[in-house]
């Protein structure tokens, strides 16, 4: 796999983790029955670093494309911190009894009851957001390691702009050097007449001056 590819290929992979994130975050991840009463909590207040950590991971891989060198490890190492981040965040707010201080807070009256509570925990979200985090993890160990060899977005301009400087400063063809015109004067020639004119002046198509009556060219 070429340079090109495998970096196109690694930004595919971590926007689809930081799409998982972003899908997980949204959702509700449990939901508390006290007696007759639901009471949802989402994922925004189970785990509230979901959303900013998968939206600095975007951000990381627009990074990775604007940089080079050692700039793009330390930018790796960021993505990976943020994959840590929201695999963490998943545990902890995916675990069976997260939500029920949640639901307390949201709905204390309920929560005062002595109604049975059942709690509902929806762990495919705490799931896919954990497989988000792994992704983004793995792409941020990834670009620390080998993103230095992948190329820069502003790398195809640099070739073009130096071999544009290059043909600017290369003499055109055909034009005399500055050493011809020298040698052309230390000869007695002018450098300046065109090389392809006729030395005696002539044009196809003009005849000769006439000669003065008498000569006829013998002498």
């Amino acid at each position: 796999m070429t340079a090109g590819r495998a970096l196109w290929t690694w930004v595919a992979v971590c926007g689809a983790g930081a799409g998982l994130v972003l899908l997980a975050a949204g959702r509700d991840w449990a939901t508390v029955t006290y007696g007759t009463r639901a009471v949802p909590v989402p994922a925004a207040e189970l785990a509230p670093a979901l959303g900013p950590a998968a939206w600095a991971a975007l951000a990381a891989v627009v990074a990775v494309l604007a940089t080079r060198g050692v700039w793009r490890r330390i930018v790796g190492v960021v993505m990976a911190l943020c994959g840590v981040g929201v695999i963490v965040g998943a545990w902890s707010g995916g675990r069976p009894g997260a939500g029920l201080a949640v639901a307390a807070e949201h709905a204390p009256m309920a929560a005062g009851t002595t109604d049975v509570v059942r709690i509902a925990n929806a762990l495919a979200w705490p799931l896919t957001a954990g497989a988000g985090g792994l992704l983004l993890l793995a792409g941020g160990v990834v670009a620390a390691v080998v993103g230095g060899r992948w190329p820069g977005m502003s790398e195809r301009y640099d070739r073009h702009g130096h071999g544009a400087e290059a043909a600017g400063r290369a003499p055109a063809r055909g034009a005399p050097t500055d050493r011809a015109l020298w040698d052309a004067i230390d000869l007695g020639a002018d450098p300046t007449a065109d090389p392809t004119a006729d030395p005696e002046g002539e044009t196809e198509g003009e005849s000769p001056r006439a000669r003065p009556d008498g000569d006829d060219g013998g002498r």
